[in-house]
C-alpha cells in the first residue's frame, strides 16, 4: 500500500541508530520515484491539456489548455500549504492534522520509506494536480474561468484530501485493508463522480443532444492521449515507492490493460458501426489505464487482461447509456471512462488478486483478509463511501461556488462565442 512509512526505534541510542536515516534512503529507488514524478506531471501538462483540448471545439480549445495550467498551479501552492499535512499528518481515521503546514520539520534528510520525504510530498502532488483537471472534461465549454478556479481549489481541499487520507494517509479504508494502489478510488472514483455531479449541476451545452459536436483536433487528442499512456507508467509503476518487482510488475499490467481496453473499444465500434475510430482507440486506451489502477500493484499479467477487456466494453457501454439514454452531457466522458472504471478496477483488485485463480492469479490479499468475499467487501464499503461522499460534497462545493461567482455559467450569448475570446481575450489560432 502506498503510504507514508516513518521509521521509529525504541531500542538503546548507538551510532548506528543515530544515522538511520541515511542507512534507510535507498539511491535506486530515490532515482526511479523522481522519474516517475515527472512522469505523472507529464500526464497533465501537456498530456491531459492536449487531449482535452484536442476534444473540444476550436473555439474553446485555449480554455482547456489554460485551465490545466491553472490547476496544476492552484493544487501545488495548496498541497504546498496544508493539502500534504491534511492528507498525510498523522491525525485520525478521517483526516490528517497539521503538523506538516508548508513542510514544517522535513528537511532534505527526511525519509518516508525507502525515498526522501520531499520527493514523496513531490510525488503525491502531481495525483492532487491531476485528480481536479480531469473533472474540467464533464463542465468543458461552459462554465466560468472564475468558477473553475474556485470549485478546483475547494474540491482538493475538501474531497481529494480526505479520501487520499482515508486511504493512503492511515485512514480508515486504509486500515481496513482496502487495496488501491495507484488512486482507482482516490483519483478515478472521485473525479468521475464529480464529474457526473458537475454536469448535472452545471447544465448541458446549448444545443446538446441535438447539435452534434465533434472534436477540433484529433491529431492533438491522440497526441495527448500518447502520453497519457508514457506518463501512467509513472502513475502505477512509481506508486510501488521503490525501484523492484512489484514497480516492474505494475507497469507491465498496466500496459497489458492499456492495450486491450483499446482493442476491445475500437472492436465494438468496427462491430457495431463497419469502422473503427481513432477517438474509440484511446478512448479505450484510458478506459483500460483508469481501471487497472487501482488493481495494479496486486494483480498479475492474466489479470490484468481480463480487467482492459472488461474496461473496454464497460466504459463504452457506460459512455453511450449516459450520453444517448440518460441525455447527460458529461462533455468528455469523464464518468463513464474515470467513475465507472475506477469502479470496476476496485471491485476487480479483490478478485483478481486471489492467488487461486491459475494464470490469473495475483499476489494475495490484504493482511488480515483471508478471503476473495472478504476482500471484495472492503473494495465494495471504500467505492461506495467514496461515491456518496463525493457526490453530496461536490454538490455542496458547486452550489456555494456559484453563489460566489454569480452563477457558475457563462451566458448564453458567451458560450456561443467561445470562452477562449470571452474568459481570456485570445484564441487557440491565428489564422
Amino acid at each position: 500500500m502506498r503510504q507514508a512509512v516513518f521509521l521509529a526505534t525504541m531500542a538503546m541510542l548507538s551510532p548506528a541508530l543515530v544515522m538511520a536515516d541515511e542507512a534507510v534512503m535507498n539511491g535506486s529507488s530515490t532515482a526511479w520515484i523522481l522519474t516517475s514524478t515527472a512522469l505523472v506531471l507529464f500526464m497533465t501538462l501537456p498530456g491531459l491539456a492536449l487531449f482535452y483540448g484536442g476534444l473540444v471545439r476550436t473555439k474553446n480549445v485555449l480554455s482547456v489548455l489554460m485551465q490545466c495550467f491553472t490547476i496544476a498551479g492552484i493544487s501545488s501552492v495548496l498541497w504546498l500549504v496544508v493539502g500534504y499535512s491534511l492528507a498525510f499528518g498523522e491525525g485520525n481515521s478521517w483526516i490528517g492534522d497539521f503538523s506538516k503546514v508548508m513542510m514544517a520539520g522535513i528537511g532534505r534528510e527526511t525519509v518516508s520509506g525507502e525515498i526522501p520525504e520531499s520527493l514523496f510530498m513531490l510525488f503525491q502532488m502531481t495525483f492532487a494536480i491531476i485528480t481536479p483537471a480531469l473533472i474540467i472534461g464533464a463542465f468543458a465549454e461552459r462554465m466560468k474561468f472564475s468558477a473553475v478556479v474556485l470549485f478546483s481549489a475547494f474540491w482538493l481541499i475538501l474531497v481529494y484530501v480526505p479520501i487520499a487520507h482515508w486511504v493512503w494517509g492511515g485512514g480508515w479504508l486504509g486500515q481496513m485493508g482496502i487495496y488501491d494502489f495507484a488512486g482507482g478510488v482516490v483519483v478515478h472514483i472521485s473525479a468521475g463522480v464529480a464529474s457526473l455531479v458537475a454536469a448535472l449541476v452545471v447544465g448541458p451545452r446549448k444545443g446538446f443532444p441535438l447539435t452534434a459536436m465533434p472534436p477540433h483536433n484529433m491529431t492533438m487528442a491522440i497526441s495527448g492521449a500518447g502520453m497519457l499512456w508514457v506518463g501512467w507508467f509513472g502513475f502505477n509503476g512509481g506508486s510501488a515507492l521503490t525501484a523492484d518487482g512489484n514497480a516492474a510488475m505494475a507497469m507491465l499490467v498496466t500496459h497489458i490493460a492499456a492495450a486491450a481496453g483499446a482493442m476491445t473499444w475500437l472492436s465494438i465500434e468496427w462491430k457495431r458501426f463497419g469502422k473503427p475510430s481513432a477517438l474509440g482507440a484511446v478512448t479505450g486506451m484510458v478506459a483500460g489505464l483508469g481501471t487497472i489502477t487501482p488493481a495494479s500493484g496486486f494483480v498479475g499479467p492474466g489479470g490484468a487482461l481480463l480487467i482492459g477487456l472488461l474496461a473496454g466494453a464497460t466504459c463504452y457501454t457506460g459512455t453511450q447509456y449516459i450520453k444517448k439514454v440518460l441525455h447527460i452531457d458529461d462533455s468528455l466522458d469523464v464518468f463513464p471512462v474515470h467513475g465507472i472504471g475506477g469502479m470496476l478496477g476496485t471491485l476487480s483488485a479483490g478478485i483478481f488478486s486471489s492467488t487461486s485463480l491459475g494464470v490469473f492469479s495475483g499476489y494475495g490479499f490484504a493482511d488480515g483478509i483471508s478471503s476473495m468475499g472478504g476482500q471484495l467487501w472492503v473494495q465494495f464499503l471504500g467505492v461506495v463511501s467514496v461515491v456518496a461522499f463525493t457526490a453530496l460534497a461536490t454538490w455542496a462545493i458547486l452550489k456555494l461556488v456559484g453563489l460566489l461567482t454569480g452563477g457558475l455559467r457563462v451566458t448564453a450569448e458567451q458560450e456561443i462565442e467561445g470562452l477562449d475570446h470571452v474568459s481570456h481575450e485570445e484564441t487557440g489560432y491565428n489564422m
